[in-house]
């Protein structure tokens, strides 16, 4: 019974790793660039207030525009070269140039390495090319600057979901939900992975 079980749960396990594969991009990064502004990054204290919001937010459909409203600032950092390295790394990883959106990443981080968005772009970067013990460094550095960061926190998930190790995930999924109840993705894995680990005690 047990291993029958088992067998019945890989099709939706197999489906997870699809899925963490084909939105991992997504999860941990947001793609847009923004243009300059007056604060910049994970200290902009408008953050604060937008955080309030995502609790109290009840849809998923305003939760998004709350969303994208922190990735804006997470994208933002004045400095102009930074900008720019950060800039060419997104269009890099866009095309599929990971290797080369790597440099890019690392010259953030080498340049700016308080700026927490720099290390989860590589994160991402780490991510796309099965790099998982790298993604995870970077996503721990992204957290120790923005503990807050729903993307980084929601990675982790996918990172261990390609590990294998669902319980990792379902944490990491977990604590993605309790800063931003409505995401979306994270509340579809997490609701997987329960399903997973349930018939696995049976």
């Amino acid at each position: 019974m047990v291993s029958l079980l088992r067998r019945a749960a890989v099709p939706i396990l197999t489906g997870l790793i699809r899925r963490a594969t084909r939105l991992g991009a997504a999860c941990l990064m947001l793609v847009s660039v923004t243009g300059l502004a007056a604060h910049a990054d994970q200290t902009d204290p408008r953050l604060d207030a937008l955080f309030e919001r995502l609790q109290d937010v009840g849809d998923a459909v305003n939760a998004r525009a709350t969303e994208e409203k922190i990735w804006t600032i997470w994208l933002e950092i004045p400095d102009p070269t930074i900008d720019m390295l950060l800039t060419t790394g997104i269009d890099r990883m866009n095309r599929g140039d990971y290797r080369g959106a790597l440099e890019s990443f690392d010259a953030v981080i080498e340049a700016a390495p308080d700026f927490a968005e720099g290390w989860n772009k590589r994160a991402t970067v780490h991510y796309l090319l099965d790099n998982l013990e790298e993604s995870l460094a970077d996503i721990e550095e992204t957290l120790s600057r923005e503990p807050r960061h729903f993307g980084a926190l929601s990675g982790r998930g996918l990172v261990h979901i390609k590990r294998n190790d669902l319980e990792s995930a379902l944490t990491a999924f977990e604590a993605a939900l309790v800063v931003h109840p409505q995401m979306t993705g994270a509340r579809i894995n997490a609701r997987s992975i329960r399903r997973i680990l349930k018939q696995r005690e049976i």
